[in-house]
């Protein structure tokens, strides 16, 4: 695997420390964890800078599959090279993959779990949570007119047209005027994080990627097994997806239904859950392989499906890494990369809204909550782990 080529490394452990506390804390969706990362990595730990990040926030908006994960294992490849990234990845994810496997085992006792008090108190520090990601971008990414009609403009587009092609579009289009209308000084060498990925690597995982995508389909037709038909369904997903782990559901939902291994009934609870649980939507994945009447029926099977639907993510960002890197050096890439920088705050901003304020605010007292852990946030400065702890007794106390 690539070693990191950054000037301070830590080990594949620390790394899966550090990623295991935000798996078992970052509640709120892919957009509430780029907050959570940007706390702990820009703010706490200093991995890289604002630029930096936001540079990988819009590189991981563009490519398919899960945003927030593919961030975080960039970060970790950055960090502790591929075992960096592996670490990353287990730590963030392994905590609601397990979760949902257990509620897939104890499912008829668990169907009221995403209406619990405690579970919309973490929704609605989600909302602080994005908001202090956008105060904070927007003070660095966002210093002049240009940048923040930019960012507008994003907002904009993204709140009149929401979907997940839109996002991409937005992106797309603020970096192109970006290109052609901002003047900006050369970006120094030292604000540029090095994912150490040779571009013969990055060519070999796009290559693995194609293979999986035209091969598991012909096994799938050839074999006629339920088995292969699932991972086919299952990778296809992880690997076509644009938008974050939302979209992702109505693909599920048709590789689960079409081989009829899983019921409308247990996907929608299962779909329930994993709004309560921490981590990226995609470990979804866990508890549907876990219920399925498949094969590799139980838990093993749900490790296998989660395995699956998150392999595309890391092949497509192993294999686009190279090439950006290179690429953003060239004085019209960094005004381009500039004008996306503002681009992903006014998504971040248009996200705020829609569906973190929306699904999590409901009236006056959510609003005084989702203000109070703002302040306790921005102002406080106390640590995210406990204002959500916080967060969810409060929600908890206020809705008995």
């Amino acid at each position: 695997m690539p070693e990191p080529a950054t000037a301070e490394r830590d080990n594949a452990w620390r790394v899966f420390l550090v990623f295991l506390r935000l798996g078992l804390t970052s509640f709120g969706g892919p957009i509430a964890h780029l907050g959570y990362f940007r706390t702990e990595f820009v703010e706490r730990r200093r991995w890289l800078d604002d630029r930096s990040y936001a540079d990988l926030v819009a590189l991981c908006q563009f490519l398919p599959g899960p945003a927030s994960s593919q961030v975080g294992m960039a970060l970790g490849l950055g960090r502790a090279g591929g075992w960096g990234a592996l670490a990353a990845w287990i730590g963030f994810t392994m905590p609601s993959a397990l979760a949902l496997i257990l509620f897939a085992y104890g499912i008829s006792e668990y169907h009221a779990l995403a209406e619990a008090g405690w579970v919309h108190g973490l929704k609605v520090v989600a909302v602080a949570v994005v908001a202090q990601a956008v105060w904070g971008m927007a003070k660095t990414l966002c210093p002049d007119r240009p940048r923040a009609a930019l960012a507008i403009l994003a907002a904009l587009l993204t709140l009149l047209l929401p979907s997940a092609w839109m996002q991409v579009a937005a992106i797309a289009m603020t970096g192109l005027i970006g290109r052609w209308w901002l003047q900006l000084p050369p970006l120094p060498a030292a604000h540029l994080a090095s994912y150490a990925v040779s571009r013969r690597t990055g060519a070999m995982a796009l290559g693995l990627l194609a293979v999986f995508l035209l091969g598991l389909p012909l096994w799938a037709a050839a074999s006629g097994s339920t088995l292969a038909a699932l991972i086919d369904g299952f990778f296809r997903a992880g690997a076509l997806v644009f938008g974050g782990g939302h979209v992702v559901l109505p693909l599920l939902q048709a590789a689960t239904g079409s081989t009829g291994v899983v019921g409308n009934a247990d996907f929608l609870a299962g779909y329930g859950a994993a709004q309560a649980v921490p981590g990226p939507l995609f470990t979804f994945a866990a508890y549907l392989g876990t219920v399925a009447d498949w094969p590799l029926h139980g838990w093993f099977g749900g490790l296998v499906l989660l395995v699956v639907i998150f392999v595309p993510a890391f092949l497509v960002l192993i294999g686009t890494l190279p090439f950006w890197q290179r690429l953003r050096h060239r004085h019209d890439i960094q005004a381009a990369m500039a004008g996306i920088n503002a681009g992903v705050v006014g998504i971040l901003l248009s996200a705020l809204y829609d569906p973190v304020w929306t699904s999590a605010i409901h009236g006056r007292t959510d609003f005084a909550l989702a203000l109070a852990a703002f302040g306790l946030l921005v102002y406080g400065r106390l640590p995210p782990v406990l204002v959500v702890v916080l967060a969810a007794v409060a929600g908890q106390i206020l809705s008995a």
